[in-house]
């Protein structure tokens, strides 16, 4: 069964007459006559009883009538929309995703990039900072979120906004930290973040400053794990303030120290992709999503 078959049905059906069908169709008789005769040996079904005036709908062919006028009626809407489509923007991305979906707001992300872009095909791949970085700056990712200090040149980075860290211990080890000295908690337990990480660097630096070496229990990448480990007691570590703060007002940890360390949210791609389509249309979301909030 074929569109241009249901076309003639419907138009014959309308004008009752196969010659009247015909000239609307801008084809001969003869045509109109065949197309409707394959279509009824499909179907296995009469279609048509001819008259002295012309043709006259069977009790089938004016069932099949409204469904055949459906059809029809969704191949146009499907070339109208297909219409709609020319230029638009189309291709795959693969998009290097970090920590909490929340902080990236990447629901928020995709959704709009949807929205202005339905022709993009996204595919997202968690991982750590480090790891992230390292596969846009070797192409394996198209773009991705970066925690942390960007040390490429080869690789430009767009800052989102500045997440801030603070230090916070087991709710149980208030009163022996009340007259802790750094030296002293250099000496206790501390959840430690892996290497690749951005945290990692910011920890790392933290010590530096206090001159100290903590006593590391555990090397950990995701920091709803780290919360869990001081909420259980384990140790001391350095965490995002946002999740820090949430933990701290349940009263399951304490902040300690007054520390504030900041490091930037990226969003980065690699320096010679600047004016590829794809990056450009990326951008354009994450300027109309983040930039009105860091200019307040």
């Amino acid at each position: 069964m074929e569109i241009y078959q249901l076309r003639t049905f419907v138009a014959v059906a309308q004008q009752g007459h196969l010659t009247q069908a015909a000239e609307i169709l801008h084809l001969s008789q003869p045509a109109v006559t065949a197309q409707i005769k394959a279509l009824e040996e499909e179907l296995g079904l009469a279609l048509f009883e001819r008259t002295a005036g012309g043709v006259l709908l069977t009790k089938a062919g004016a069932m099949l009538l409204p469904q055949a006028e459906q059809l029809i009626a969704g191949a146009r809407g499907m070339l109208t929309l297909a219409k709609g489509m020319h230029g638009q923007l189309s291709g795959k991305i693969r998009l290097g995703t970090v920590g909490d979906p929340a902080v990236l707001r990447l629901a928020d992300f995709l959704v709009e990039l949807h929205q202005q872009f339905p022709l993009l095909d996204v595919h997202t791949f968690h991982s750590i900072s480090g790891s992230v970085l390292n596969d846009v700056r070797k192409k394996n990712l198209d773009a991705g979120f970066f925690i942390g200090k960007n040390p490429y040149v080869n690789v430009h980075s767009l800052v989102l906004r500045e997440l801030t860290f603070c230090v916070v211990a087991p709710s149980a080890w208030k009163e022996r930290l009340q007259s802790a000295s750094w030296k002293d908690v250099g000496k206790l337990p501390w959840v430690w973040i892996n290497q690749f990480n951005s945290y990692n660097k910011l920890s790392t630096e933290l010590f530096r400053e206090k001159n100290i070496a903590p006593q590391k229990v555990f090397e950990l990448d995701q920091e709803s794990t780290t919360l869990a480990l001081v909420k259980a007691g384990v140790g001391m570590s350095l965490m995002r303030d946002e999740l820090a703060q949430e933990a701290i007002k349940s009263g399951e940890v304490i902040e300690w120290g007054g520390v504030r360390k900041t490091t930037p949210l990226n969003f980065i791609y690699p320096a010679e992709c600047r004016d590829d389509p794809l990056v450009n249309a990326m951008l354009q979301v994450l300027h109309g999503m983040w930039l009105p909030l860091t200019s307040q």
